[in-house]
C-alpha cells in the first residue's frame, strides 16, 4: 500500500520520543549536560524544520505529501491497521485545522528548548520529559483515530506533571498534583464520551461514497467486507463518527439516556474534558498556579500549545460529530467564553505577581476562541447563513495562532526578569527600560501583541470574533469588545509599573544586565510573527479558511436539511441531502468580510 506521507509524518510524531530515548540511556554520561541540552535543541530544531518543509504549498509534491491550499479537505492521511478486534487505527491526517498548529507547536518546542539552558537539576531526565512532551502534542493534533488521539492526550499528562513537579517554584508540588487532578478528571470525561460513541457508532449506516470519504476503507478491508460483516461495525475514525453523528437519522441523536440524547451527554463530557484544558472558568482554578510554579520554558509550552488543545477539540469533535447538541447548547459555549473574557481580565488587574497577570490574561484570551467557536448564528432567523460563523471560527483559529505567539513571548520575558532578580513583584519594579533597553523594547512589542494593538496578531482574531458574535447576541458581542478595554488597561498598567516609572525598587538590581545573546535569538523571532501575523494575516488565512468555511457550511447545510426539516415536520424526515454545495473560489475572502 503506498502512503508516501508515512514516513515524514511518522518522523514528525517520534522523532522526539526516540531521541528521549536514546538520552536516557546511559550511553550519555550524566556530567555531560551541554551535550544533552544540544541534542534536545537539534531534534527540535529538526522536527521545526521538518514540519514547515511538509507545510509549505507544494513543498513536497512530488513525493506525494506537498500541503496544498485551498483544499479543505483531509490531506497527506496515513492508514494502518492497529488493533484490528476493535477497529483502532494508527490514522494520521491534516488540513487547514491542524497544520498550523502543528508548526506552532514545533516552533515553540524549539524556542522552548534553547529558553531551558539555565536548567541545571537533573537535565538529562528534564530533556527525555520534554521531547515526550512533544511527542504527545504532535500526536493529538495530526490523530484522525479518536482513542489513538486519547492515547497521545494522555502521553501529555504525566510528562508536564513531572516538569512542574520537579523542577517549579516553591509550591511545585501543589501545583503538579492540582494540574494533575484537573487534568485527570477532563480525561475520565473524555473517555466515557469516547466509549458512548464508540458503541453506538456503525460504519454501515454509511454510503459507499461516504465510507471513501472518510477514509474507512482500505486495501484490507473494502466497502462489500464491512457490509458483509455480522452486527454493526463500530468505528474510532473521527471523520466517519462526524459523518454518522450528521446523519438524519443519527444514532447519537436517536438514543436517550436520562431523558437527553446520548449526542447531548458526549457533547458535554466531551466540552468539559476540553475546557479544562482551554481553560475555561470555572474549570481554569488550575492554570495560574500551573504558571506560577512552572520553569520559563515549560509556562511557554503550557500557554502557547496546551491551552490551543482543548479548543483544537472542541472544533475537531464537539461540533462535527454532535451537531445537533452544538446547535442547541451553543448559548453555554458562548456565554462560559464571555464569562472567561470578563473574569480573566478583571483577575489580571488585581494581581500583584507578573506571572500570574499573564496566566490570568490567557484564560481571559482563549474566551474569545470560545465565542468565535459558539456563535452558530446559520440558523433560520439568519437564512443558514453560514458566513459569520465562519468568521467567528477563522477568528478564533487565528486567536489561537496569535496567542500562542505572544503568551510564550510574555512568558519568556517575564522569565528574563525572574533569572535576574528572583522575585515577580510588580510592585518592586521599574526603570528596567533603563537598564535594559533592548529587552524593554522587545517585551513592550510582544505586550502590545497581546493587548491587540492594530497592526500586531492579537488584533486579528479578536476583531473577527467581535464582529461574528453580533449577528448571534449582540450583548455578547458587546461585552467582547467591552473585554478589549479591561485588557489594554492590565497590559498598559504592567508596562508602566515594569519598565517605566521610576528606579527599580527590588532586590538584586545590580543583576539587572542587558539581554544575552540566547535570549535576543528567542525573543525576536516570536517579536518579528507577532508583527507578520498582524500585517499579514492572509498568510495565515490561506491554511485555516478552506477547512473552517467548509466545516461552518456543511454545518449549516445540516442545520437546514436535517435538523430544522425533522422538526418542522413533526420529527419525520424529508429525503433531503445534507452536503453543501461546492465551494466557490471567493468563499475564503468572503468570510472576513462583515
Amino acid at each position: 500500500m503506498n502512503q508516501p506521507a508515512l514516513l515524514p509524518f511518522s518522523l514528525l510524531v517520534f522523532l522526539p520520543a526516540c531521541v528521549a530515548l536514546v538520552i536516557a540511556l546511559p550511553i550519555i554520561p550524566r556530567q555531560r549536560e551541554d551535550l544533552v541540552r544540544w541534542i534536545a535543541l537539534t531534534t527540535t530544531a529538526i522536527v521545526f524544520m521538518l514540519s514547515v518543509w511538509l507545510a509549505l504549498p507544494g513543498g513536497v509534491t512530488a513525493g506525494g505529501v506537498g500541503f496544498m491550499l485551498g483544499e479543505p479537505d483531509m490531506q497527506s492521511v496515513i492508514k494502518l491497521p492497529w488493533i484490528q478486534s476493535f477497529g483502532i487505527e494508527y490514522l494520521l491526517g491534516v488540513d487547514g485545522i491542524s497544520m498550523p498548529l502543528v508548526v506552532l507547536t514545533t516552533f515553540l518546542s524549539m524556542l522552548s528548548a534553547a529558553a531551558s539552558w539555565p536548567i541545571t537539576k537533573h537535565v538529562k531526565a528534564y530533556f527525555v520529559l520534554f521531547l515526550l512532551l512533544e511527542t504527545g502534542m504532535l500526536g493529538v493534533f495530526l490523530s484522525l483515530d479518536f482513542f489513538l488521539f486519547y492515547v497521545f492526550w494522555e502521553v501529555m499528562l504525566l510528562p508536564m506533571y513531572f516538569l512542574i513537579g520537579i523542577w517549579g517554584g516553591p509550591r511545585r508540588e501543589y501545583a503538579a498534583i492540582k494540574f494533575f487532578l484537573y487534568t485527570l478528571v477532563g480525561s475520565v470525561l473524555m473517555l466515557l464520551a469516547i466509549l458512548m460513541l464508540y458503541f453506538t457508532s456503525d460504519l454501515k449506516l454509511l454510503s459507499d461514497e461516504q465510507l471513501v470519504a472518510v477514509h474507512a476503507v482500505s486495501p484490507f478491508m473494502d466497502a462489500a467486507t464491512i457490509r458483509s460483516l455480522p452486527g454493526p461495525q463500530h468505528t474510532f475514525n473521527l471523520l466517519a463518527l462526524a459523518a454518522i453523528g450528521q446523519l438524519p437519522e443519527s444514532p447519537f441523536a436517536a438514543a436517550q439516556i436520562l431523558g437527553l440524547s446520548l449526542e447531548t451527554w458526549a457533547f458535554l463530557l466531551l466540552l468539559i474534558g476540553f475546557a479544562i484544558k482551554v481553560p475555561i472558568v470555572p474549570f481554569h482554578t488550575w492554570l495560574p498556579d500551573a504558571h506560577v510554579e512552572a520553569p520559563t520554558p515549560i509556562s511557554m509550552i503550557l500557554a502557547g500549545v496546551l491551552l490551543k488543545l482543548g479548543g483544537y477539540g472542541i472544533l475537531r469533535i464537539c461540533y462535527p460529530i454532535c451537531p445537533g447538541a452544538g446547535l442547541s447548547l451553543a448559548w453555554l459555549v458562548c456565554g462560559i467564553g464571555v464569562l472567561s473574557m470578563l473574569y480573566g481580565a478583571f483577575a489580571a488587574l488585581a494581581q500583584k505577581d507578573f506571572k500570574r497577570m499573564v496566566a490570568y490574561s490567557s484564560v481571559s484570551h482563549m474566551g474569545y476562541v470560545m465565542l468565535g467557536l459558539g456563535v452558530w448564528s446559520a440558523v433560520a432567523g439568519q437564512e443558514y447563513r453560514w458566513e459569520y460563523w465562519a468568521q467567528g471560527v477563522n477568528g478564533a483559529m487565528f486567536q489561537m495562532i496569535a496567542h500562542g505567539i505572544s503568551s510564550a513571548g510574555m512568558f519568556f520575558m517575564v522569565g528574563v526578569l525572574y533569572d535576574r532578580v528572583h522575585h515577580r513583584n510588580l510592585e518592586e519594579f521599574g526603570g528596567i527600560f533603563n537598564r535594559m533597553p533592548v529587552y524593554s523594547g522587545l517585551a513592550v512589542a510582544i505586550f502590545f501583541a497581546g493587548l491587540g494593538l492594530p497592526g500586531m496578531c492579537g488584533f486579528i482574531g479578536e476583531v473577527l470574533v467581535t464582529l461574528s458574535s453580533w449577528n448571534y447576541s449582540r450583548l455578547f458581542a458587546s461585552l467582547s469588545a467591552f473585554t478589549v478595554i479591561l485588557t489594554a488597561g492590565y497590559i498598559l498598567w504592567a508596562i508602566q509599573r515594569v519598565y517605566l516609572g521610576a528606579e527599580y525598587k527590588g532586590p538584586h538590581g545590580e543583576d539587572l544586565v542587558p539581554i544575552t545573546r540566547r535570549e535576543l535569538a528567542i525573543a525576536t523571532p516570536l517579536v518579528a510573527l507577532a508583527i507578520l501575523f498582524g500585517i499579514y494575516p492572509q498568510g495565515l488565512f490561506d491554511y485555516i479558511s478552506p477547512t473552517v468555511n467548509k466545516q461552518c457550511q456543511t454545518l449549516a447545510a445540516w442545520t437546514r436539511d436535517v435538523n430544522d426539516a425533522v422538526r418542522l415536520n413533526g420529527g419525520i424526515i424529508e429525503p433531503q441531502s445534507a452536503t453543501p454545495q461546492k465551494t466557490s473560489p471567493n468563499l475564503d475572502s468572503a468570510v472576513l468580510q462583515p
